[in-house]
């Protein structure tokens, strides 16, 4: 299911006019987040509302899945089949990753700076108002490494364990983070649930995602000794536990630096460098970092499934 599922997303994508999962999980935060503030009036309560919060949105994102599989079940198993690649393949974003960082390629390759501004702040939460061709640059490729975890080997991973239900668990857990997750006064007390979650749910993908992009610099000619050199030693710089094991390996493999100064709601926030002996990321290593993300999805795919089938025949 999940070869299917991975194909169906490199041919399709997430078309704009069809419905996607994901903005029913985003309807039923924003509902919770409504309810729970109407009732949770102290940080405490807060908190414990955003157990309730993440448990109840990532319940029903898998309950709801395994309801609509049995439901085409009861018609036809081939049906069924046919509804759980398709579920599955909503949780993958191989292609939309690709298709947004070539978004943000294209009007900077001509020099169209306000353009590739516009594009990179689709896919990115720091400032981008102020962005100069490097920082546009350097923005993208942090992106595209730190979306190859929970944009597709996540969401694989999860598959391969628990079928469609797992993998939309998942991507409710990656909602949840990406709407409440934050760490500021708004969300330190809600989203604390929810951002603890995702750091959990991750910590296993985003070390296969390492050693997946190490094989893929291999693979490709580039540099697989420094992609790991630089996993080893500034990975554990990242603000967060599982983010800085791709983007370190994305830095060590193109041999560039990553990291420093950002800015979030005007507010300055530095970064430690990912590979600081590199030069800074120049337009074609947006080009060589979509060439890894569709390298590493298909590592991926083959490397889970040959697990899976090992150990199928093995238990």
């Amino acid at each position: 299911m999940v070869i299917a599922a991975y194909i169906l997303d490199l041919l399709v994508g997430d078309p704009p006019w069809f419905p996607h999962p994901v903005i029913y999980i985003g309807k039923l935060i924003a509902a919770l987040e409504k309810f729970f503030r109407l009732v949770a009036r102290n940080p405490s309560a807060l908190r414990l509302a955003g157990i309730f919060l993440a448990a109840t949105v990532v319940g029903l994102s898998y309950l709801v899945t395994g309801f609509l599989i049995r439901l085409a079940e009861l018609v036809h198993p081939w049906l069924a089949l046919g509804v759980e690649i398709w579920l599955i393949a909503t949780t993958f974003a191989v292609r939309g990753l690709a298709g947004a960082a070539r978004d943000v390629l294209i009007p900077l390759s001509r020099g169209d700076l306000e353009l590739a501004r516009r594009k990179v702040s689709l896919i990115v939460g720091r400032d981008t108002r102020a962005l100069d061709g490097r920082g546009i640059t350097r923005a993208t490729v942090e992106t595209v490494a730190e979306n190859i975890v929970d944009g597709f080997v996540s969401p694989l991973f999860y598959a391969l364990i628990g079928g469609a239900p797992l993998a939309m668990a998942y991507r409710a857990v990656n909602t949840l983070d990406s709407m409440v997750g934050y760490r500021n006064e708004k969300y330190r007390d809600l989203g604390w649930a929810s951002a603890r979650l995702d750091d959990i749910a991750n910590f296993l993908p985003a070390r296969w995602t390492g050693l997946l992009l190490v094989a893929a610099a291999w693979l490709t000619g580039r540099r697989a000794g420094s992609a790991w050199r630089v996993i080893k030693s500034d990975a554990r710089c990242h603000p967060s536990p599982n983010s800085g094991i791709p983007e370190a390996a994305m830095a060590g493999a193109l041999g560039v630096r990553l990291g420093g100064l950002n800015y979030y709601g005007g507010q300055a926030s530095f970064r430690a460098y990912l590979n600081q002996p590199g030069q800074p990321p120049v337009v074609d290593h947006i080009r060589q970092a979509i060439d890894m993300l569709y390298l590493t999805a298909a590592l991926a795919v083959i490397s889970g499934t040959a697990v899976k089938m090992i150990s199928g025949s093995l238990f």
